[in-house]
């Protein structure tokens, strides 16, 4: 079946799903958002030719075939997959980017390998700090900034893999094949497509994706100061009913899908009256860290009218949705309450 997703920048290409595909637990590779900093390679990467080099603060300088990895434990886990910006056209103060409604987002069992496993190969020094990620892909324009990010080392060696698999499947060439960094529950912005080259470092990487473009700032402020963007903050979207639908008298089932990066999700609760009342809604499905959790609801709507329906989630260390999403000068991170309500007519 093709998708129809709504096409914000075709070059680079920068699209998003129909919402009504991000109601089951795994989101399919055909409904993966696209989010590109620059062209994706016309032909998948010769498998045969390819190699993966480690290098810089380390013992001795390595390099992996794609079968030297096939060789390794595998590691397979569900983890939902984020885009910093999604949410931002949201946002009651509009940000500058790609206007991300809530279809920036993924729910993917990844298969791979541990990045930590793959480090020790090459053995850790004292100046074994930070990790890079750098891959093949080639920016859109003359600006040539290649994607470069990079990751501390703890984070590095305790929740980060390298993707070869998506659903089951070998990674898609629009997706990084053959290989990707994926640092569970972190943001997209942290996970490097068609990976081939991996730096260690004793301090962050300094570049354009690093200091500037993925830091949370205000206007006026040096983006350098900002917070970088890494774990996923918690979040509930809401699947059904959509924005703006007409719906008849009765029970009306609400469904979504609530998600907190490196935390599980404790609970959901639900308000009809602007946020003045909260119910809580069900949880339901596979519980899994870094995976987001489906939750639903039945609603008694037996007086006509127009209604917003809000979601709030809380993670398991207590975090829980700010009622209004906090505005920055990238529109990064939106989680607000009242930003991800829908509007629902209920009909005579």
């Amino acid at each position: 079946m093709e998708i129809k997703k709504r096409v914000m920048t075709s070059s680079p290409l920068n699209a998003e799903p129909p919402i009504e595909l991000l109601r089951s637990w795994i989101t399919p590779n055909s409904a993966f958002f696209n989010r590109n900093q620059g062209a994706i390679p016309e032909q998948p990467i010769n498998i045969e030719d390819w190699r993966l080099h480690v290098s810089g603060q380390v013992q001795r300088e390595v390099e992996y075939t794609f079968q030297e990895l096939l060789q390794m434990p595998k590691i397979t886990t569900a983890c939902t997959f984020e885009c910093s910006g999604n949410g931002r056209s949201l946002l009651s103060e509009k940000a500058p980017g790609n206007p991300w409604t809530i279809g920036g987002v993924a729910n993917v069992v990844w298969g791979g390998v541990s990045l930590k496993d793959v480090l020790e190969g090459a053995g850790l020094t004292e100046g074994s700090l930070h990790v890079a990620f750098e891959g093949f892909g080639r920016p859109v324009g003359g600006s040539g900034v290649e994607f470069v990010r990079s990751i501390p080392i703890d984070k590095a060696l305790d929740s980060t893999i390298l993707a070869y698999e998506m659903n089951g499947e070998p990674l898609p060439n629009e997706n990084g094949y053959p290989l990707r960094a994926l640092p569970l529950g972190w943001y997209g912005a942290n996970s490097v497509k068609w990976l081939n080259r991996i730096v260690v470092m004793e301090k962050p990487y300094e570049g354009y994706f690093m200091d500037k473009a993925y830091r949370i700032f205000q206007k006026g402020q040096d983006p350098k100061t900002g917070e970088v963007v890494m774990n996923i903050k918690v979040k509930a979207i809401i699947t059904k009913p959509l924005n703006n639908e007409k719906i008849k008298r009765g029970k009306v089932l609400i469904m979504g899908a609530a998600y907190a990066g490196e935390n599980t999700i404790d609970r959901v609760m639900l308000s009809f009256d602007n946020g003045n009342a909260w119910v809580e809604a069900q949880l339901f499905g596979p519980n899994e860290k870094y995976a987001w959790r489906q939750w639903q609801h039945l609603w008694y709507a037996d007086i006509p009218g127009e209604y917003q329906i809000f979601a709030k989630a809380t993670d398991s260390a207590g975090n829980q949705q700010p009622l209004e999403g906090q505005w920055n000068a990238h529109g990064y991170c939106n989680n607000g309450i009242k930003d991800h309500g829908v509007t629902v007519t209920i009909e005579k």
